[in-house]
């Protein structure tokens, strides 16, 4: 699903990983850290795409400050710690700030 944004600017978190064979315990984390992200002011929404060893999850911000924020969430950290030495092989952080944001969306009544 696409998550709702309001209009630019607003700050996105985007983290590619590529993961380990080790998965125990993977699938409960990651959505403990969707329900605890948003929980935390600023939040915006998330996105993610995951296959077998790879995966990319943006997450949306009001601002940096916010963003800043969740990645010092102390359960936050525990489960980057885990990650490290658990789950992945490499990942990459970027933060970037939104300048635009446009889209389509194709009509559930579209005619044919």
């Amino acid at each position: 699903m696409i998550s709702p944004t309001p209009d630019p600017p607003y700050v996105a978190v985007i983290f590619t990983t590529t993961r380990s064979s080790d998965t125990s315990g993977y699938a409960e984390m990651d959505a403990r850290m969707e329900a605890l992200a948003a929980e935390q002011p600023g939040y915006l929404g998330i996105e993610s795409v995951n296959e077998a060893s790879k995966g990319i999850t943006v997450s949306y911000w009001e601002t940096s400050d916010a963003a800043r924020a969740w990645k010092h969430n102390t359960e936050h950290f525990d489960a980057q710690q885990i990650g490290r030495g658990r789950w992945y092989e490499s990942y990459s952080l970027r933060v970037a700030t939104v300048e635009r944001d446009y889209g389509f969306e194709r009509s559930s009544t579209a005619h044919r």
